[in-house]
């Protein structure tokens, strides 16, 4: 008997306008995404003046590059900050991938018999914690991390919220992959290493991400333990630079500082030049890890 080929007629009205629909509002919400960081560059591109007088808007109305030179002013000092942010969040991510990883693992292995009383242990952490004061005098008198890389690393290294994904995700592999290693002489490392790590490239591209991301943007420890402007991060050195413009405009409002005429701090500008110097090279990674951060934060929320 003949095989018909039969051809795919389209969908109905109803179909096609729901589909029409769905575009519309993607597209739209794509313009609501986008829109901000076209603001955020064109303003950065914009004299003060004109963004005092007209605000913000999608094409630089009195293009100027003020606010990156007073940026880049200090070429060294910005040079030796995105080397300590780049050395801390590739060092940070690697240690904090390692740490929440092998507890998840631990925590997931059903003949390890105190495991519920651990899990218990970190989960009582992130309901109490002993203050901003003891914590600080045991990273600086106890732990001496004063004006070392170990104060911006460490107490970012590990993260209740990211041990419990890295647990969950770990759970759904099957027992028996670690149960025929170990018959085969395998230890629990090379387990981990060998065999629960390759299969786990979502969760390790997910936790990757979010403790790069928390490393990049991390200013508050720069701020606590760096004294040393050769010590200090981009975030916190941006920061600084802009406090100390402020400070500058305050002296300038009061009277405390004869100035000429026609001087105008790019505050506003350099707010938005900031941002593109900061979140440029950061922003790069995630289409890295986009095909693998939903599965694995989905995976690793949903198993229990």
């Amino acid at each position: 008997m003949a095989h018909r080929h039969h051809r795919r007629l389209p969908g109905s009205a109803s179909e096609i306008s729901f589909r029409a629909l769905g575009y519309v509002l993607l597209f739209s919400f794509g313009l609501i995404c986008v829109i901000p960081f076209v603001l955020i560059i064109v303003s950065s591109f914009t004299s003060e003046s004109a963004l005092v007088r007209n605000g913000f808007t999608l094409f630089p109305e009195e293009f100027s590059l003020e606010a990156y030179k007073m940026v880049f002013t200090n070429p060294e000092r910005i040079g030796r900050a995105y080397l300590n942010t780049i050395f801390v969040t590739c060092v940070g991510t690697v240690t904090s991938l390692f740490l929440n990883t092998l507890t998840g693992y631990v925590l997931s292995r059903r003949d390890f018999k105190w495991r519920n009383g651990f899990s218990f242990f970190f989960f009582f952490t992130t309901l109490f914690s002993g203050g901003l004061i003891p914590w600080y005098l045991l990273c600086t008198q106890t732990l001496h991390f004063k004006n070392t890389y170990y104060g911006l690393i460490l107490p970012m290294a590990f993260s209740v919220w990211n041990m419990i994904i890295a647990k969950n995700f770990m759970k759904g592999i099957p027992y028996e992959i670690s149960e025929s290693a170990k018959m085969d002489g395998a230890g629990e490392l090379r387990i981990y290493f060998q065999m629960y790590l390759p299969i786990s490239k979502p969760l390790l591209a997910t936790l990757g991400l979010f403790a790069a991301l928390g490393y990049w943007n991390d200013w508050y420890n720069s701020m606590l333990f760096s004294t040393k402007e050769e010590m200090q991060s981009l975030q916190y050195f941006l920061q600084d630079m802009l406090s100390t413009i402020q400070a500058l405009k305050q002296l300038i409002a009061d009277g405390h500082m004869e100035v000429t005429e026609n001087l105008v701090l790019p505050t506003t500008a350099m707010r938005m030049a900031m941002t593109c110097v900061v979140t440029g090279p950061i922003i790069f990674l995630y289409p890295l890890v986009q095909r693998y951060f939903v599965k694995g934060l989905t995976i690793g929320a949903v198993k229990g």
